[in-house]
């Protein structure tokens, strides 16, 4: 990054001589103005003249800031001093400067005995009293290495409050989420069944698209399994829960909506794909393995499949198709998948 001031130097220099005239300032009073608010600064300042690279004038600090005392840098150059290396980018920077016709700043890293110090160098060609090129370069350097810091310190902190932010509202969801699950199957409740169930129908009302609901029971346990009491159901439930939530996509919605009824919706499915997914789903329940103090128990559920719109044109209706075809699956005999039947209105 590189600013320039406003004036060149020469015009400062007639400006400050007019100053100085002005209001009977001595000839040097501008210079010690200057140099007194360069230590208060606390910067680096130097003077290096231009033909040989030589510093043929440094304060304390930047004295201090080789290692040296400002006698020992006196006469040296930046390769004398930092070698070819670390030297180089501040000699091109010292071209630079001397065919610009304003100061410039450059940023400068600097790292010497194992510690890396930032700074800011300010640099500008000194004009000659007779007006021929200028002899000799001055240079500030304002050291930026804390200010630089604290900004990387405040940039982490706001990524780690990013962070915590992203996990926070992870946390506030998944914990909303969990409060509308059912506690043994993992499944949503009743309530959140619902408003998914309104949602599917404005949306397929609107953009003309059909979807599936399913109405599920579980059918009796038989007499070996309910023999183990609660602990039985309860596993029977939780595998029936992963079974379901397992056999349905993100943008699907499976619900307990009490002891024994359950329900899937399955968004933008027709009739025919949503009996073809349950009676798989019919089969892998059958056929699931629930071990409880080593012994199998069994398992089978009844389903009926309704569809919007196809077997009903308004959400009750659709819930009520659907559980109709359930109570035909069940009628059956149970472990059954039965299709709802399709509605031929006229007058729609």
């Amino acid at each position: 990054m590189t600013e320039t001031m406003q004036s060149p130097p020469a015009e400062l220099a007639d400006r400050s001589r007019e100053l100085a005239a002005a209001h009977g300032l001595s000839d040097g009073a501008m210079g010690a103005v200057l140099l007194t608010l360069v230590e208060r600064l606390e910067a680096p300042f130097g003077i290096k003249d231009i033909a040989s690279g030589r510093y043929v004038h440094v304060n304390l600090r930047m004295a201090a800031l080789f290692g040296r005392s400002p006698q020992e840098l006196l006469g040296q150059t930046d390769a004398d001093l930092l070698g070819p290396e670390l030297s180089g980018p501040l000699r091109s920077a010292d071209q630079s400067a001397l065919v610009q016709s304003l100061p410039t700043t450059t940023e400068l890293k600097l790292e010497r005995d194992r510690q890396r110090r930032e700074f800011n160098v300010t640099r500008i060609a000194l004009p000659t009293a007779d007006g021929s090129a200028p002899r000799h370069l001055c240079s500030v350097w304002v050291e930026t290495t804390t200010v630089h810091q604290r900004e990387a310190q405040l940039t982490k902190a706001l990524q780690q409050l990013e962070q915590q932010q992203i996990a926070s509202e992870a946390l506030r969801r998944e914990t909303q989420d969990q409060a509308l699950r059912d506690n043994v199957t993992g499944l949503y409740q009743r309530i959140h069944f619902d408003d998914q169930l309104r949602r599917e129908v404005d949306l397929s009302s609107r953009e003309h698209r059909e979807f599936a609901l399913v109405s599920i029971a579980l059918d009796p346990l038989p007499e070996a399994v309910r023999a183990h009491g609660d602990a039985a159901r309860t596993r029977v439930l939780e595998a029936l829960g992963r079974l379901l939530r397992g056999n349905t996509r993100a943008m699907d919605a499976s619900c307990r909506l009490d002891e024994d009824h359950f329900a899937i919706l399955l968004s933008g499915v027709g009739l025919a794909t949503a009996h073809s997914r349950m009676e798989g789903l019919r089969r892998q329940c059958a056929t699931q393995i629930v071990v409880l103090d080593g012994r199998d128990l069994g398992f089978t559920v009844s389903m009926g499949v309704a569809s919007f719109p196809h077997t009903a044109h308004s959400q009750d209706d659709l819930m009520q198709a659907a559980d109709l075809a359930l109570a035909e699956a069940q009628r059956r005999g149970g472990n059954h998948v039965t299709l709802a039947s399709i509605r031929f209105d006229i007058n729609r």
